[in-house]
């Protein structure tokens, strides 16, 4: 099968060319270098005890089920995939999904360096031994349990969901099937207890916050504007 042409000839990209409009849409990806060093100070030079425990009623309703990591460990293709596919096809997706991503890291990691945070709901021996439980111990291994609180994993999801939805030349089925792994991502970081239900709560509602801010005034204004002049 013969894949569609890229919209950017990217074989001519050079460092000095980086600036032109061609190629400018590519410097959005150093967010994710901020994110690193941001990533590596909260999870190395703040202290555990400096952190607070994050824990509602509902997290002690929600059982340990490996199989969520399923969904958990998806979200990277998700996430990867969608910009990959931005990038090749779709350069104006693109930049609105960097810029959302940009967006919820900076203001998720102010939150993890201001307000420290942490859940304690990872189980001491999991209830059962297998290849699922062996992919939970790994993720746990390189990713602590502090600076949880908003869920990124939830925020980066929202804002995936939300760029597939304003696509145009997407299917139903695909905008449908999206927000679907939106939803089972977003549960499944409270199953496999890499995040208080509060995390999903708080990055849910940061995704909205920052969908208002990456969309509000090209997208939903001019929406709510044609409602109300129909209506007039």
């Amino acid at each position: 099968m013969k894949l569609p042409k890229p919209v950017v000839d990217y074989r001519k990209l050079r460092p000095n060319n980086i600036n032109t409009p061609e190629f400018a849409h590519l410097k959005y990806l150093l967010g994710w270098v901020g994110y690193l060093v941001l990533y590596f100070v909260t999870e190395n030079l703040i202290p555990y005890e400096r952190c607070t425990p994050i824990h509602i009623a509902l997290d002690d309703m929600v059982p340990f089920d490996e199989r969520w990591v399923i969904f958990y460990t998806f979200w990277y293709l998700f996430l990867v995939g969608s910009l990959l596919i931005f990038v090749l096809y779709d350069v104006k997706s693109f930049t609105k999904l960097q810029i959302f991503i940009i967006i919820t890291q900076v203001v998720a990691m102010t939150v993890y360096i201001v307000f420290p945070n942490r859940q304690d709901l990872r189980p001491e021996v999991f209830p059962r031994d297998n290849f699922l439980t062996d992919v939970i111990a790994f993720i746990y291994s390189f990713d602590t349990n502090t600076g949880v609180c908003p869920s990124l994993h939830v925020a980066y999801s929202v804002g995936i969901g939300s760029v597939w939805s304003k696509k145009k030349d997407a299917p139903v089925w695909w905008k449908v099937l999206c927000w679907f792994f939106v939803v089972m991502i977003s549960l499944s970081t409270a199953f496999v207890k890499q995040h208080s239900v509060a995390d999903i709560f708080a990055g849910a509602a940061l995704g909205i916050v920052t969908e208002i801010a990456v969309y509000g005034k090209d997208y939903w204004l001019p929406k709510l504007r044609g409602k109300r002049t129909a209506r007039g």
